[in-house]
């Protein structure tokens, strides 16, 4: 503590209270221990020529040690605030706060609100994320571009709940979410590219557009009348780890309502998380809200950005330096 203060009168002390002793209104004070400090206050206090009408001093608490000067016959009225009713006034403050902090949290520390539960996007939180995607719940995760809705890619019950959640069409497709480059060849058509293309752009905030093909384990239901589909391996171990864990693949998309701004804070769509499972907070995300670049490969030997997002040039380079060439037709497919 720096100092004792009112409007008129600054003591200065020493950062250890420990047998100190100093000058004030030509007297020595002595301050014994820390704990005569609320005593201090009183007694010098005390002594302030400065005065307010109708203001009284509070009564000083029991000694500790601390040995005044004798005091005056009549004690002064003070411009001070009472102090007993500003240590209250702070009391009242620190036990509301505590009381918004035990509303907020639970025993663990985690913070619930509504009917979600915000969990950090931490390694210790992705078993409790599986669970919930196996029993067909939809949880909010970050990803390496936007904060998505998540669930299994082969629950429908859960697809389902996503269309609803953001007031999408039934029309528009969602992508997949898989743990690992190699996991593609369960759900999509990959014989077509060249080598190493794959491992070359994943992970990493890019939707590459597959064919899905006879052999893909994806229920006919998801994406109805479309023989594509969109595939990401974000460059995020959190969400990744729950793809591993679900043993399938996660439909995903963008954590907003539909047609409304993309999210890169859980805040962004507060008002959606009570429609999740449990809502992992990964902090604002630095990469904007341009969201992954979406690029068709369902042709062999070419590709089409369907949607820049936030690595065209990057996606370009890589697509070109596997001989790929740039398709000039308007078929496009939404993510």
């Amino acid at each position: 503590m720096p100092g004792i203060t009112n409007q008129f009168t600054t003591i200065h002390c020493p950062k250890s209270f420990t047998s100190t002793t100093f000058h004030f209104k030509n007297q020595n004070w002595s301050l014994d221990t820390i704990g005569n400090l609320e005593t201090l206050f009183f007694q010098v206090l005390s002594h302030s020529n400065s005065a307010i009408p109708g203001v009284p001093l509070p009564a000083p608490p029991a000694s500790h040690g601390l040995s005044p000067p004798p005091q005056p016959a009549v004690v002064q009225k003070l411009r001070i605030v009472n102090i007993l009713q500003s240590r209250r006034g702070f009391k009242e403050v620190c036990v509301k706060r505590m009381a918004w902090s035990v509303e907020k949290c639970n025993g663990n520390g985690v913070e619930t609100t509504r009917m979600g539960l915000v969990h950090p996007a931490m390694k210790d939180n992705a078993k409790e994320a599986i669970e919930a995607v196996k029993a067909g719940k939809v949880i909010a995760v970050p990803t390496d571009t936007l904060y998505g809705f998540a669930c299994d890619a082969c629950s429908m019950e859960a697809v389902k709940q996503i269309y609803e959640i953001k007031g999408r069409k039934y029309t528009s497709p969602l992508a997949i979410c898989v743990g690992d480059v190699q996991d593609i060849q369960r759900f999509a058509v990959i014989d077509n590219l060249p080598h190493g293309l794959l491992d070359c752009l994943l992970p990493g905030p890019v939707t590459v557009v597959l064919r899905r093909g006879e052999s893909s384990i994806l229920e006919k239901s998801l994406n109805p009348g479309l023989d594509s589909i969109g595939v990401r391996v974000p460059d995020c171990s959190f969400i990744r780890a729950i793809a591993r864990g679900s043993g399938s693949a996660l439909a995903l998309t963008s954590a907003n309502l539909s047609g409304q701004p993309s999210s890169v804070d859980i805040k962004d769509f507060e008002n959606l998380w009570e429609h999740c499972a449990y809502v992992y907070n990964g902090g604002v995300l630095p990469s904007g809200r341009a969201g992954s670049t979406v690029v068709d490969l369902t042709k062999l030997g070419k590709y089409k950005i369907l949607r820049p997002g936030s690595a065209k040039e990057e996606t370009v380079e890589i697509l070109e330096q596997h001989d790929l060439v740039e398709d000039s037709s308007t078929t496009s497919q939404g993510t």
